[in-house]
């Protein structure tokens, strides 16, 4: 079985609290992005993974492909395993819930694979406790995202986005960075509701005025290189530019792809590895070449 796993954006992030057993509450709104990995799921008598692209990822138990698998294995008492072949096009340490997306792509697949019929509510319960990411990856569409990332609520949305992806800088530290959060007494938070608002309704400019994500500025003290690309995305035409998750990767928005082709061309000649893409529902999609 073919699979990709799509990347995703935070529109907004914002942090409300945090719990006794120290896990940050969250209210995020986030979509999935057409940037992929791929990944194949084929019988084997026991689990393994291999990996590349670019950037390569550990190919071992401490992998979220891997964990995935392993997790529902042991869960379900299935005798199977799997040899997980895993091509990374998502960067590392970014804010882009690549990692997520691998896992959530294993447990969609497989639990198709073994024929275990769980139900999505099943598969983003175990993913839960992979990642705060991982019940999102699994559903996809835009979300609300809140609690720890258990509380998941559907929005419509009502135009899909052109977007340029790049990772400016270093990956980061997301427990560094949520304890800088702690540290900080200057962070500018979204206004959600407007956020969703103008994502139903197709308002850009609206869009534009409401997105941000209480980390960016943290991470940008880390990082100016994030601040800086934010400003040049929005040079090169980007409507809306921002920090996706915990940083360190940056997203901006066009009114059309032929902006956006237009931003690209200006912004290589800077930076490397840019990702055209867009917004879309599907966060796990089978291969076409699986479909032929």
């Amino acid at each position: 079985m073919l699979l990709k796993a799509f990347a995703k954006i935070n529109w907004s992030l914002d942090i409300t609290g945090i719990r006794p057993d120290g896990y940050h509450l969250m209210d995020m709104v986030m979509q999935p992005v057409s940037l992929a990995d791929e990944i194949g799921l084929f019988p084997s008598p026991d689990i393994s993974l291999f990996t590349d692209g670019n950037p390569p990822s550990r190919a071992d138990h401490t992998n979220l492909a891997w964990r995935a698998a392993d997790l529902l294995r042991n869960t379900c008492g299935v005798k199977e395993g799997v040899r997980i072949t895993l091509h990374k096009n998502i960067p590392m340490g970014a804010g882009l819930g690549g990692g997520s997306a691998d896992a959530a792509a294993v447990l969609y697949g497989l639990n198709r694979m073994w024929r275990l019929g769980l139900s999505c509510r099943n598969l983003e319960e175990l993913g839960l406790s992979l990642g705060a990411d991982v019940p999102f990856c699994l559903r996809g569409g835009l979300v609300r995202t809140r609690g720890i990332g258990e509380l998941l609520e559907d929005r419509a949305c009502g135009i899909n986005y052109w977007l340029l992806v790049f990772q400016p800088c270093r990956a980061l530290s997301t427990r560094e960075i949520f304890e800088a959060f702690h540290a900080s007494d200057s962070l500018r938070r979204p206004d959600t509701a407007k956020v969703l608002y103008a994502l139903e309704s197709g308002n850009a400019s609206l869009l534009a005025c409401s997105i941000s994500n209480v980390l960016e500025s943290v991470s940008a003290v880390r990082c100016p290189e994030i601040s800086e690309a934010v400003s040049s995305l929005k040079s090169a035409g980007a409507f809306a530019a921002q920090m996706t998750g915990s940083g360190s990767a940056v997203f901006g928005a066009f009114r059309s792809r032929a902006l956006a082709e237009k931003g690209l061309a200006v912004l290589s000649r800077r930076y490397r590895s840019i990702h055209l893409c867009h917004t879309q529902s599907d966060s796990v999609r089978i291969s076409e070449e699986e479909d032929r």
